[in-house]
């Protein structure tokens, strides 16, 4: 048995993964959904990158959690880095799934389009937080689901701190310098990013020695395919 950690992206929290979370438990796994600060609610939106990060150290803690199987979906892969760069021997394996791989010194703006950038800087709330407007969701993150699927899953979205997105993250060491094992689990489709900007092998690659999983479809397959999902997570996961 494992014990899988699996951490959102934006916009997103753990009770997006619930029903990824079942093939995995039913494999005989144990299965943690925590939400980072600032996607919680009632959360204030002025968060950084480092209070998401202390908020899953806390977890961890407050859970005694070790040997763990440590996955993060795109904006998640910031943060499990950083919690991989803090306690490392309390990971058994990483596991990215469409997720940014950062350097020390990286914010998550450095690693994306620059048109995201200027878009969601115009976009910014007086609260601190900025949406995914309808349309790059609908196109970009679920560009493998009809209208009415998007539709359902997008309202389930909640503002995300704009600051996790700007605030540089500090680590000890390159990610492929961690000693821990790491997967990298890619969806084919996955537009999120331009394929001219890519997810593997563009930030894959930054992991060093690690375990591909490749399956269709596209950014969002807690929404649209959480069954396999959750088989794929299981091999990436697996020792």
């Amino acid at each position: 048995m494992a014990r899988y950690v699996i951490v959102h992206g934006a916009w997103h929290t753990g009770r997006e993964f619930e029903d990824t979370a079942v093939p995995i438990r039913l494999a005989g796994h144990e299965v943690h959904l925590p939400t980072l600060a600032g996607n919680r609610p009632g959360d204030a939106k002025d968060v950084g990158l480092g209070d998401a990060v202390e908020s899953l150290v806390a977890y961890l803690d407050q859970h005694g959690l070790d040997d763990i199987v440590l996955a993060g979906h795109s904006y998640g892969g910031m943060i499990i880095t950083a919690v991989a760069d803090r306690m490392p021997t309390r990971i058994r394996r990483l596991v990215y799934w469409n997720a940014f791989v950062p350097q020390d010194g990286q914010a998550l703006i450095d690693l994306v389009p620059v048109h995201y950038v200027r878009m969601f800087e115009s976009l910014v709330a007086a609260d601190g937080s900025v949406m995914l407007p309808f349309p790059v969701w609908r196109e970009a993150f679920m560009n493998d689901a009809d209208l009415a699927t998007a539709e359902a899953a997008y309202a389930r979205l909640n503002p995300h701190p704009w600051r996790t997105f700007t605030e540089p993250l500090r680590l000890s060491c390159p990610p492929a310098a961690l000693p821990c094992a790491k997967s990298y689990l890619n969806a084919t489709e996955d537009t999120a990013l331009p394929h001219g900007l890519p997810w593997h092998p563009r930030l894959s690659e930054r992991l060093g020695l690690f375990r591909l999983v490749q399956c269709a479809g596209g950014h969002e397959l807690c929404f649209t395919n959480p069954t396999l999902l959750g088989r794929k997570l299981i091999e990436a996961g697996r020792d």
